[in-house]
């Protein structure tokens, strides 16, 4: 029986592998005459045609994605910061988030034929091994939030392949926020693991996908002083309500 259920589930992931790329061919092609609209008119309009995508993906994968929490409201900017424990989390932004926004991504998945043209004008890379690629992209960041644009940062910087809710965090996103006195808003990708865990091939199954989006915490007065301790806070905020959802049985 484990047999015939692992054979199901490697062809039911060739099949939405499949879909996934026929996707990104489409928005691919979409988003070639963005290259001349500009970074924001561009980004946006390849942002939503990922939102269409990603509608559909989810849809004939059988992945069922709900927004719950404090929900954003139109017009709102925030700096976001997620937590990040599964590659499916590329896929939850465009639904998670229903507004153009730009998520800090790293600079090899840009490298990445096709996905990579789409994510370089969607999103704002970095190069951590450079100072000053670094500074290029916070630069970038804080000129989206200047346009009305919100950000989305992993404070975790990279995957967490530890055993721990919540890896530790970097000071990037919280820098900015001072800086621009911009709210945090803090979201938790409740099942992203749990749908595609990291590191394990065709893993992939399907299942609710849940992003629990908390309360903004403000930052206007705050000093860069300030910064340990309003990421401290954050990250608390965070792991006490991934804490909680566990222990209530609310995490798949």
């Amino acid at each position: 029986m484990k047999r015939l259920l692992r054979f199901a589930q490697i062809i039911y992931n060739i099949y939405a592998a499949l879909l996934f790329l026929a996707g990104l061919i489409i928005v691919f092609l979409l988003a070639l005459p963005t290259a001349l609209a500009g970074t924001i008119r561009g980004g946006n309009f390849i942002y939503r045609c990922c939102i269409v995508w990603a509608d559909c993906w989810y849809f004939l994968v059988a992945i069922r994605h709900q927004n719950i929490g404090a929900l954003p409201q139109a017009g709102d900017t925030f700096v976001y910061v997620a937590n990040h424990r599964s590659w499916m989390d590329a896929t939850i932004v465009p639904k998670a988030f229903r507004e153009p926004l730009r998520a800090l991504a790293k600079a090899e998945t840009a490298r990445i034929p096709v996905f990579g043209f789409i994510y370089r004008r969607a999103a704002v890379m970095v190069d951590r091994s450079s100072p000053e690629a670094r500074r290029r992209s916070v630069a970038r960041l804080k000129a989206a939030l200047r346009k009305g644009l919100s950000i989305l940062v992993f404070p975790e910087g990279t995957f967490n392949e530890s055993k721990e809710p919540l890896a530790e965090f970097y000071d990037g996103a919280f820098r900015i926020a001072i800086e621009t006195e911009m709210p945090i808003k803090p979201v938790l990708f409740l099942d992203a693991h749990e749908r595609m865990p990291y590191g394990r091939y065709f893993s992939l199954n399907p299942g609710p996908c849940r992003v629990l989006f908390l309360e903004a915490i403000p930052v206007a007065g705050l000093k860069i002083e300030d910064l340990n301790v309003l990421r401290e806070q954050v990250r608390s905020r965070m792991l006490a309500a991934l804490l909680q959802m566990q222990t209530t049985g609310q995490e798949a």
